[in-house]
């Protein structure tokens, strides 16, 4: 259903880019991603002839993918002036499927390669612009098995343990690095990947605060790839492992290789990741709100749509009202990010927070309205409550990210 839109400082620019994106996300991605979670092999999700290419494939037409990489380059970074910007297309995104909307966003290697001088690396961010058939695809590598929570620590300057330094290693050997270790099978697009940027270890005796930040093309000598993870949410959202084993990269594709500038970096990325998670997961819990309330106008209790039932009516009323409310909040979180680079961390870390616990608040309430009925794969509600509760996990678990935030107060 068609979202009443309350901002009036919104630009008539975004207003039909806006529009556009909200074609995509109902008509190509909702659809899509309905079809992927019912996959019963995760490898099947970006096998030759999967609805995800018809998704990722037109994401490009539409020059989405291009939003962040400079002009200079080929990109559109810069080509709306409102800064709202972000935080409205990644609702819209967000509404039509969340794993989608974060595969869709993991651009990462290809922003990171368009910020160094290296030709080399330039290049290869313009290819991406280019690339219409989704030959180049990004991911970022951080997660590892045993380094979950302790990349969050990591943003405090105390947090210097060498027993928690990275397991991905990289030495300076002349003018290459060489990288071993690997990364957890949480790395989103990791199987369908073909650049990382990838979080090592140059200085393990600093613990986190020894680290890099690379681009790695993945077709490299050494590098290989696990199983997609089967797991419970965002399924449509391909993930793996991914092992390096003595991997030469040239020294300028370590982009950032003074730990010093990485803390101010890594203190960036958090950031920029958390803001984007609290928008997409204000779409979510749009998708499921508007799913509920139709759901209650059309479904007969005692002679009437239970949408009549006073308890139905407040159930959907407390919904609307945290929808709103998060809506409102990661809005302004990253409208004032945009504006006051590098941004607010803990602005940030309350937006994902609130944002994601609210979609999966919203999306249990939705299920209740749906009773037995939304239990099953024939209404999306279900589904939207996985991918909710995934979200809370996800690039920071909600607890351990709030006492970061707390630190950063």
């Amino acid at each position: 259903m068609a979202y009443f839109e309350l901002d009036t400082t919104i630009s008539a620019e975004l207003t039909a880019m806006k529009k556009e994106i909200s074609k995509f996300a109902r008509k190509v991605m909702r659809p899509a991603g309905i079809e992927l979670d019912k996959l019963a092999d995760p490898a099947d999700v970006y096998a030759k002839g999967s609805v995800l290419w018809d998704v990722m494939k037109t994401f490009r037409k539409m020059h989405l993918h291009a939003l962040g990489i400079p002009k200079e380059l080929g990109g559109l970074a810069g080509d709306t002036s409102d800064p709202k910007a972000s935080g409205v297309l990644f609702e819209e995104i967000g509404y039509g499927d969340a794993g989608l909307a974060i595969s869709l966003g993991g651009s990462n290697p290809f922003r990171l390669a368009a910020a160094s001088p290296d030709p080399k690396l330039q290049q290869i961010a313009r290819d991406y612009v280019n690339d219409m058939d989704c030959n180049l695809i990004g991911c970022w590598a951080i997660t590892e098995p045993s380094r979950g929570s302790d990349w969050i620590s990591g943003v405090r300057d105390s947090f210097d343990n060498p027993d928690c330094a990275p397991e991905l290693r990289a030495e300076l050997k002349g003018g290459e690095y060489i990288l071993n270790g690997q990364k957890a099978a949480w790395v989103s697009n990791a199987t369908i990947a073909s650049h990382a940027t990838v979080h090592v270890s140059i200085d393990p005796s600093k613990g986190m605060q020894g680290n890099g930040l690379a681009v790695v093309p993945l077709d490299l000598p050494g590098v290989r790839k696990g199983k997609p993870l089967d797991k419970v949410g965002q399924r449509p959202l391909n993930q793996g492992e991914l092992f390096f084993e003595e991997v030469k990269i040239p020294k300028s594709f370590m982009v950032i290789d003074d730990p010093k500038k990485m803390q101010v970096a890594i203190k960036s990325i958090f950031t920029n990741a958390n803001a984007g998670m609290g928008q997409v997961f204000v779409g979510l819990a749009q998708a499921a709100f508007d799913e509920a309330l139709s759901y209650a106008k059309q479904r007969v209790q005692g002679g009437v749509p239970i949408f009549e039932h006073k308890n139905i009516k407040l159930q959907l009323f407390e919904m609307f009202t945290k929808v709103e409310a998060a809506r409102a909040y990661a809005r302004r979180m990253a409208a004032y990010n945009t504006l006051n680079p590098p941004g607010s961390l803990h602005h940030a870390i309350a937006a994902k927070v609130f944002s994601t616990r609210t979609a999966f608040e919203v999306a249990s309430e939705a299920l209740t309205i749906f009773g037995g009925n939304g239990l099953t794969r024939e209404y999306p509600i279900e589904k939207m409550f996985r991918d909710a509760k995934a979200s809370m996990i996800e690039d920071g678990e909600n607890n351990v990210l709030s006492l970061m935030g707390s630190e950063d107060l």
